[in-house]
């Protein structure tokens, strides 16, 4: 015990002595540490990030669209969906809570001046709950007001701020093409999506929609919720059969509709930013390589110049082994204080991107603390050498060396 106190405090010394190549050397690991750290922890902010967004799209949200999209291409055309259809799904398919048929079309809303181009979707109250929107003011459609397709509007938290800024918009009236539309109610904002923002909506009774905007019947796309996440992929296949019997599509035959699943897509999604958070923690890790060898190159150097004193500890009665502590211990206190100072900056750089990323803060402890023991097993590792060369020195060739 004795020993190792000693070599340890002789080590502090040798470090002291030498501030700034000392700090040089420790900046090696200081780089690679935080960067491996920060690398993981901006990863799995955005992976965070990924799935929350995908979460405020709906609760087990399946969406379903005519045609299939091709690899690299555009959509194949297929048939819209009917009244019918819907009707179908929500009597044959009983691992599903809710359906909400839409029909969207891009339009200019205005209101005293102001104007807003938007995404006007036709759809009934079931759209909030697949969807998971919360109204901020005012109501839902009514039943009569859905079955007569009266001009009534709930509007995204994006249009209420473009055009009315601080005023409350529930009464008012807006005007869509050339119909006047009265606002019962706002929603709470959701912020951006995959696809864009996600308040930049107008949502109006769905038979109003067919008779003022779109000329027809159609439904351009239904929006699915299952019972739980564990029924997300029965719902799927239920949903898939009924469609496929429904459009008279044969045994062999492809669908002529698409089922998004969005659990599947939050889970590629993360998979990918998992990879790409690898690759680039396994890229900033070869920092730590580079400072592993830069303490060799020190250490090597510190026993070049200090070959005198070890001649002398070793002609007093020094052990091999005392001077291989001695020179180890210095090789890891210097790497330990590359990964405390790293941890430190990890924090600082984890905290400035997902600030500027817009990203949730996530700091791991335990990938840091990773990150510490591996740094000390850097000095270890590449302090060896040096260490091993300095206790195997020839005391009497030591003593002569000027």
């Amino acid at each position: 015990m004795i020993i190792l106190v000693n070599s340890i405090l002789l080590a502090m010394r040798a470090i002291q002595r030498n501030v700034m190549r000392s700090s040089l050397t420790v900046l090696g690991i200081v780089i690679g540490v935080a960067s491996v750290i920060t690398m993981v922890n901006v990863g799995r902010g955005a992976t965070r990030q990924v799935k929350s967004r995908i979460a405020k799209m709906g609760s087990n949200l399946l969406i379903v669209r005519p045609g299939q999209r091709r690899f690299g291409g555009p959509r194949v055309a297929a048939p819209n969906f009917t009244e019918f259809d819907v009707r179908a799904i929500e009597r044959e398919a009983p691992s599903i809570s809710a359906v909400s048929p839409t029909a969207t079309k891009m339009l200019t809303v205005v209101y005293a001046g102001e104007n807003l181009n938007t995404t006007v979707t036709g759809t009934d109250n079931s759209f909030l709950t697949v969807g998971n929107w919360t109204l901020a003011s005012g109501r839902g459609f009514t039943i009569s007001e859905l079955a007569g397709g009266r001009a009534v509007c709930i509007i995204g938290n994006t249009v209420r701020e473009t055009l009315f800024n601080s005023i409350d918009p529930v009464g008012l009236a807006v005007r869509l093409k050339n119909v006047s539309c009265m606002i019962i109610g706002t929603l709470e904002t959701k912020g951006e999506s995959m696809r864009g923002d996600r308040d930049s909506l107008v949502l109006v009774p769905l038979r109003m929609f067919w008779r003022r905007f779109a000329g027809n019947r159609e439904i351009n796309s239904i929006h699915v919720s299952a019972r739980s996440e564990a029924l997300t992929k029965t719902a799927r296949r239920e949903i898939e059969e009924v469609l496929r019997e429904r459009r008279r599509i044969g045994a062999g035959q492809d669908d002529n509709f698409s089922v998004r699943d969005m659990q599947e897509i939050a889970d590629a999604l993360a998979g990918t930013t998992k990879v790409l958070t690898a690759l680039l923690s396994a890229i900033a890790a070869v920092s730590l390589l580079v400072g592993g060898i830069g303490i060799m190159n020190i250490m090597l150097v510190s026993v070049t110049e200090r070959t005198r004193e070890i001649g002398i500890r070793l002609a007093i009665g020094a052990f091999e082994r005392d001077v291989l502590l001695q020179f180890l211990i210095e090789s890891v206190a210097l790497s330990s204080i590359g990964g405390l100072l790293g941890i430190a900056v990890s924090a600082l750089g984890t905290g400035l991107l997902s600030y500027l990323l817009q990203s949730p803060f996530v700091f791991d402890v335990p990938i840091a603390g990773l990150a510490l023991v591996f740094s000390g097993a850097v000095g270890i590792i590449f302090g060896y050498f040096p260490a091993l060369k300095a206790a195997r020195m020839d005391p009497i060739e030591a003593l002569r060396h000027e």
